[in-house]
């Protein structure tokens, strides 16, 4: 009976340990939107601008892992592309502001006139919990746009 016990409790503690490890890794790293974005910007060189905006709006392509996508902004604060919303393309969100009252648009195309990459905290809504969460975003200019892919916390 004791061995029966022992072998519970053992099976019990792996399988909790199992199901926390799986949940840490539904969420994305910073290392992987850092790479998201270097990949974005290459596939953007490589096939062109209409090519990369629409494979990074592709919520089914390439550049959706998760809760990681990437986001295209022109330099005004127009989205060019968008993985988790393409509702969003073509609109101009310089004025949009964050839970807080952050114009985190605006902030990240003033960051990318002076900066090459760089990242940014708000808050935005999680598109796999839909809740407000923190997040940090990895951005890189990119001629006359940047690109950013971020991370929930």
């Amino acid at each position: 009976m004791n061995r029966s016990l022992i072998a519970s409790t053992l099976v019990a503690a792996l399988t909790a340990a199992f199901a926390c490890g799986a949940q840490a890794q539904t969420k994305a790293t910073m290392a992987e939107a850092n790479a998201m974005v270097k990949k974005g910007i290459s596939y953007i060189k490589t096939n062109g601008k209409d090519k990369g905006h629409a494979e990074i709006t592709n919520k089914a392509g390439a550049f959706v892992d998760r809760d990681l996508y990437l986001v295209v902004y022109a330099m005004d604060g127009t989205v060019r592309a968008h993985g988790a919303n393409d509702k969003m393309v073509g609109k101009n969100l310089l004025d949009i502001k964050d839970i807080d009252g952050k114009e985190y648009v605006r902030e990240r195309v003033e960051l990318a006139k002076t900066k090459n990459n760089f990242t940014q905290d708000y808050k935005f809504t999680d598109p796999t919990t839909k809740k407000i969460a923190p997040k940090t975003m990895y951005c890189e200019k990119l001629d006359d746009a940047v690109v950013c892919g971020g991370v929930y916390k």
